[in-house]
């Protein structure tokens, strides 16, 4: 397990996103916003991953998709919903195909509003996320 408090690394999933949020979750890694100063990783392995961030609305296809994802992550773990798809199926939530928001499918640790949200809203959440695993690890040594 990663040293959360040191280094959390990400995993970012697009469940079904216009892509809006994905661009500016890439922008807040990048030298202008710099993620990557607080000690946040980018990974692509679940099984290294201490915070699943997820972008876009929840459908029937990416549901075994997101829980897969999620299993094979280590505990503690935590979840961070971003943009309004994500949060709440935003506007595609009346469509015949989409469930909802992530929180439909997974336990929502931290949520991200935004319509795309922006690269400060997001490294705001991330670092929540990151504090919120600090607690669940004291808490897990604990039991």
């Amino acid at each position: 397990m990663n040293s959360n408090k040191k280094s959390p690394w990400v995993l970012h999933y697009d469940a079904t996103s216009c892509n809006g949020c994905d661009i500016e979750v890439l922008a807040s890694f990048t030298p202008v916003h710099d993620l990557e100063r607080f000690g946040v990783v980018n990974t692509g392995d679940p099984r290294h991953a201490d915070i699943l961030l997820i972008t876009g609305s929840v459908n029937q296809q990416s549901i075994p998709v997101i829980k897969q994802l999620y299993e094979q992550m280590p505990d503690p773990k935590a979840v961070v919903a971003v943009g309004i798809c994500a949060t709440s199926g935003g506007i595609f939530k009346d469509c015949y195909n989409v469930v909802g928001g992530v929180d439909k499918v997974l336990p929502v640790d931290v949520y991200v509003p935004g319509c795309a949200a922006r690269p400060q809203a997001i490294i705001d959440g991330i670092l929540k996320a990151a504090s919120i695993l600090e607690e669940k690890e004291k808490a897990l040594k604990e039991r």
